[in-house]
């Protein structure tokens, strides 16, 4: 019902008063197709070539909103046609309707037209040739195939590439869409990592500060107020130094995801180090032996043990920290114990992210992480576990 009321484009209006105009001056000027004399004229009244005239004339608004209705009602009018006097513009505004019907319509019917008049086409020429045994009335089949298949053909190529012009403005604009969801997901990705890698490079430093610093004010000693200051500049050297390795990841150009300074398994040793020099009771039993680790895994179960021991600075009663690395033949476990009393109130604050961190870390590398506590022999634990696999392609 929507389609029957809309309204006629404004270009098909114009097309419909151009034709009928010029088929009445051409009617007026009394040039006609056919004369009086011809056999196919019954009826030999004056104006009557002006009916189908009008009539197709009044079909040319419903090329694009009626496409169907419009070509049967033209049909009506070119048979009518046919036995008048006859108008040439009458045949051209037909085979415009012929056109738009393929062009405008369904796709069913811009399938079914084609093969419609290209039969007939062929019907056309051989069947009064066969009957009339004369050659001349092949031209019959070529006059409906000027008429009715040759704009019918054109409505169909003109449609295939509509349609696939469509099709390639819409894949365009599915790749622009895809391209700016990579885009957004990758810079989302990047911020992610770059915030992990800010909060596990610089918390473990400014916990120490933040502990230390509280000593050296709450105790009146002089040898523990400069063994507290001793270790807040070690620790801040080593902070803005990593901060200092953060910034050039984030100026440089060259499209590398790390830069050489990248910690390995091997610095375990200088991060326990560090730890006990942070009043820390670290026992490191590092097992991953000298197979290959990829240095992403390499990475993450740096950091892990990195923010592992950070929370334990912040949280872990006295008593030993215990840093376990096995690597097997395709996983490395990672697993850091410490000791810890519930309801103890941290002595230094945090951001909360940390166990994020890890988490997400370890999901990265399409591997497992678990923390929480645990009962030992008369004392909880805290445990930290992440099982990262070694063997899986492309684990970046």
């Amino acid at each position: 019902m929507a389609r029957a009321l809309a309204r006629p484009h404004s270009d098909d209006l114009r097309i419909a008063l151009g034709g009928l105009l010029g088929g009445v001056v051409l009617w007026a000027l009394g040039i006609h197709p056919r004369t009086a004399s011809d056999p196919l004229v019954l009826w030999h009244a004056a104006w009557a070539p002006l009916v189908p005239l009008a009539v197709t004339a009044a079909c040319e608004p419903l090329r694009r909103s009626r496409p169907r209705l419009g070509v049967f009602v033209g049909t009506l009018a070119l048979t009518l046609d046919t036995v008048t006097l006859g108008n040439v513009v009458t045949v051209v505004m037909y085979t415009d309707l012929i056109y738009a019907s393929v062009l405008y319509g369904d796709p069913a019917s811009a399938r079914r037209v084609p093969w419609i008049t290209g039969m007939l086409t062929v019907l056309g020429g051989v069947v009064p040739a066969a009957i009339w045994r004369d050659p001349q009335a092949l031209l019959i089949g070529v006059g409906i195939g000027v008429v009715a298949f040759a704009p019918a053909a054109t409505g169909w190529v003109v449609r295939n590439h509509r349609d696939a012009a469509e099709a390639a403005r819409l894949r365009a604009e599915q790749t622009a869409l895809l391209a700016e969801m990579d885009r957004t997901q990758a810079v989302t990705a990047e911020r992610s990592r770059m915030a992990r890698e800010l909060h596990d490079m610089v918390a473990n430093h400014l916990s120490a500060i933040a502990i230390h610093s509280t000593a050296a004010l709450s105790l009146d000693d002089a040898r523990t107020s400069r063994d507290a200051l001793t270790v807040i500049r070690e620790n801040s050297v080593e902070g803005l130094a990593e901060m200092r390795r953060l910034i050039g990841i984030l100026r440089d150009s060259s499209g590398d995801l790390e830069p050489a300074a990248t910690p390995t398994l091997d610095g375990l040793a200088t991060l326990v180090k560090g730890a006990r020099a942070n009043g820390l009771d670290v026992r490191l039993a590092d097992g991953h032996g000298h197979g290959r680790v990829p240095a992403p895994v390499e990475l993450a179960a740096y950091r892990i043990v990195q923010e592992s021991l950070t929370n334990a600075l912040k949280h872990a009663a006295e008593g030993p920290v215990e840093v376990s690395l096995r690597q097997e033949e395709s996983t490395l476990h990672v697993r850091v114990t410490s000791t810890y009393r519930r309801g103890d109130t941290p002595r230094a604050p945090g951001s909360g992210s940390g166990l994020t961190g890890m988490r997400e870390r370890a999901a990265l590398l399409g591997g497992t992480f678990e923390a929480g506590p645990g009962t030992g022999p008369g004392i909880d634990r805290w445990t930290v576990r992440a099982t990262l696999p070694l063997d899986r392609e492309n684990p970046a």
